[in-house]
């Protein structure tokens, strides 16, 4: 997991939501209708909705928007057919990416994605070529400032609820778990009225690949332009900068 921080990521999403409120609303109503459609309209019993209803409000999604897309999910409400789809490729320097999503349009989508690569010196690649290098892993954040709790008590209640790894990052801790354990490291932290800033099921790289300079930028501008387009939920990659 070495030079991956998730949280970095999420933090730099963060910083764009006011200037993108538009696509933030559009890309958390597409998540919590296939969010409902995939696992029902309860999020009591229903993680991968919990989470996404979390997102929205946080973001501010307005009520009315958040009811209807759970009523699309279920079915109740007419929708257009949203599919979920795992796009592979590679950046500058051999870099892997791994992108989840989200779309109503498989071809108006592919063709996009690749023109996005073949523009940023990178090529979308064949199903399978690049997601042999990623671990399935979930992943759940919690501030310092809220945690109520000191470092090493956490760290022994995550691992005795079923977590792989406890890493400490600036101002928060990155709880990592097998993606079958999620649910019940999430449940355990929620019984201890420990808040949790961020919690999904990610996908973490084994080794990385370093770059630096030119070559660096543009994987940088890859990643970014990658992350704002509309019909994708997710960006991985085992990009690391060189120091």
């Amino acid at each position: 997991m070495a030079g991956h921080s998730k949280w970095a990521n999420i933090k730099r999403k963060k910083a764009k939501v006011d200037a993108q409120r538009g696509k933030i609303f559009t890309r958390l109503t597409k998540e919590i209708i296939l969010a409902a459609k995939l696992g029902g309209g309860d999020p009591a019993g229903n993680m991968r909705l919990k989470a996404a209803l979390e997102k929205a409000k946080e973001a501010n999604l307005p009520k009315d928007k958040i009811e209807r897309a759970i009523l699309k999910g279920t079915g109740q409400l007419s929708a257009s057919n949203l599919e979920q789809i795992v796009y592979e490729g590679y950046g500058p320097g051999g870099v892997a990416v791994l992108m989840n999503i989200t779309t109503d349009n498989r071809n108006r989508t592919a063709g996009e994605i690749r023109h996005i690569f073949s523009k940023h010196n990178g090529n979308l690649g064949e199903s399978g070529c690049v997601s042999w290098m990623f671990d399935r892993k979930g992943l759940l954040v919690v501030e310092k400032e809220n945690a109520g709790i000191e470092e090493d008590d956490l760290m022994m209640m995550v691992l005795e609820a079923g977590a792989e790894d406890m890493k400490v990052e600036d101002d928060v801790y990155e709880i990592y778990t097998a993606a079958d354990d999620f649910t019940e490291v999430y449940k355990n932290l929620e019984a201890k009225n420990i808040p949790v800033a961020e919690a999904e099921i990610t996908m973490i790289p084994q080794t990385t690949v370093k770059l630096q300079g030119e070559e660096a930028e543009k994987m940088m501008k890859l990643l970014e332009v990658l992350e704002e387009h509309d019909d994708v939920d997710d960006v991985y990659s085992n990009f690391e900068m060189e120091k």
